[in-house]
């Protein structure tokens, strides 16, 4: 097969095959031999169907199928032999002219190849970057403090309503004289939090209740754009929760306030195993360690985000075949048309560009991920996920076991690799660039992200 290759502007390719018969007669053969051996015709005994009646009958699919496995072999053959970079898949050219696959060879096919913008990216000691290093202060570790013991809580019953209790009663729908109405709805153990009612005036009937007392009140003025709210409270079902008009009693059976767990020895204990912190002090210190090592976390990945903007900086805007990649998006996003590849383009050549800066940075510092890295990933993700719930003393075989079923899902390992090479590109990167360190709270830490 004949392949040529035009590439005037370095970014718009035009690829060029030529099928000769020799290419792709031996394929199709053996391909009507195996139909042969599998066709199931009536009158014929397997693999005795006359070759004729084969080839009349598969003889063109056949065809058109190797011809096109050939083209995408070629193409891909070519590619990588020339190195190529060619960007998404080649698309049927506009001079392409119409293949007639039933008159003989040769036939001549035309392909529009999008290609990378040649630019060289080069990180050294003489280019800085930012780093901030999170200060771990009391405020933080109190903060941390705080949610431990709230996870940690408690419900207690309590004689009085104060905000953010939970209430529990029974409701009765009453008539226009306020008296409960015969037949209406009616709801034993009725379950509330006042402290989410939408309007003021109603919350305020629940100031100060007590045990026992009976509040009337309005579930549609309580929640006038909430009628999930007052299905799930009254039991009754969409279509009956938004034509609720009437008010209703509740009386008060229940009080339960949550409390927070006390700072001692059994909240150690349940943070970070039994018997592994003996005092305040220590829990303190504990908490200031793993913060530091989950702010290392936070600002390098800060750090990657800062070097991605200098880079694209220094690299600066890149020429492509923005024609040829719209239609390889489109192509790509059939259900979602023009519209949507008009709307997103500029966006995916931003991510595309920092994706090719991000190929070469990783080939000039040799980085490459192993298995071990991506388990290891996987480990800290698991980690990551049962520190959100307080968790920071799980045993190693529940975060192998929790990291051996997230490497079994597919979407889960393209991520994962992907953490890998961003945190070896780190490591690597860190190393080489002059770091302008800053000092800075948390809070204003995240504020960075707003901007």
């Amino acid at each position: 097969m004949k392949v040529t290759f035009e590439n005037p502007d370095k970014v718009n390719g035009l690829m060029t095959l030529t099928v000769e018969e020799a290419d792709y007669t031996e394929k199709v053969e053996k391909q009507l031999k195996d139909y042969r051996k599998r066709a199931n015709i009536p009158g014929f005994r397997p693999g005795q169907v006359p070759m004729g009646m084969v080839r009349r009958q598969y003889g063109n699919a056949v065809k058109v199928d190797v011809i096109n496995n050939l083209l995408g072999e070629e193409i891909y053959k070519y590619v990588r032999e020339n190195k190529v970079q060619m960007l998404g898949e080649p698309m049927p050219s506009e001079q392409q002219v119409q293949v007639d696959l039933e008159k003989p060879a040769p036939y001549t096919f035309v392909f529009d190849i999008a290609v990378a913008p040649e630019f060289k990216i080069e990180i050294t000691k003489k280019d800085t970057v930012d780093f901030y290093n999170i200060t771990v202060d009391d405020k933080i570790i109190d903060r941390q403090i705080d949610m431990y013991a709230s996870r940690s809580g408690h419900y207690d019953k309590v004689e009085e309503y104060q905000a953010n209790d939970m209430l529990k009663g029974d409701m009765r729908e009453l008539d226009a004289e306020g008296n409960t109405k015969e037949g209406g709805i009616s709801v034993e153990a009725a379950i509330m939090m006042p402290e989410y009612i939408k309007v003021e005036e109603q919350k305020a009937l629940f100031q100060g209740a007590k045990l026992g007392d009976v509040i009337t009140f309005n579930p549609k003025k309580a929640y006038p754009e909430g009628s999930a709210e007052i299905q799930g409270m009254l039991k009754v079902s969409r279509e009956e929760a938004e034509n609720i008009t009437a008010d209703f009693s509740y009386q008060i059976t229940e009080i339960s306030r949550y409390v927070k767990a006390e700072v001692n020895q059994a909240l150690f204990d349940q943070v970070y195993g039994e018997g592994n912190i003996a005092d305040e002090k220590a829990f303190r210190e504990r908490i200031a360690q793993d913060l530091k090592a989950q702010f290392v976390t936070d600002s390098d990945f800060r750090f990657l985000q800062d070097l991605r903007k200098y880079c694209e900086n220094k690299v600066g805007k890149l020429t492509y075949p923005d024609a040829t990649l719209k239609r390889v998006m489109l192509n790509n996003n059939k259900d979602k048309g023009a519209d949507f590849v008009e709307k997103n383009y500029e966006k995916s050549i931003k991510e595309l560009t920092w994706h090719l800066i991000k190929e070469q940075l990783v080939a000039a510092n040799n980085v490459k991920i192993e298995d071990a890295d991506i388990k290891e990933a996987a480990k800290e993700a698991a980690r990551a996920q049962f520190a959100q719930y307080g968790m920071n003393n799980v045993p190693d075989e529940y975060l192998e076991n929790y990291a051996a079923d997230m490497l079994k899902k597919k979407e889960y390992v393209d991520n994962l690799v992907d953490r890998s090479i961003d945190r070896k590109l780190t490591e690597a990167l860190k190393k080489i660039v002059k770091l302008n360190e800053k000092e800075i709270s948390l809070d204003d830490f995240n504020k960075l992200f707003e901007a």
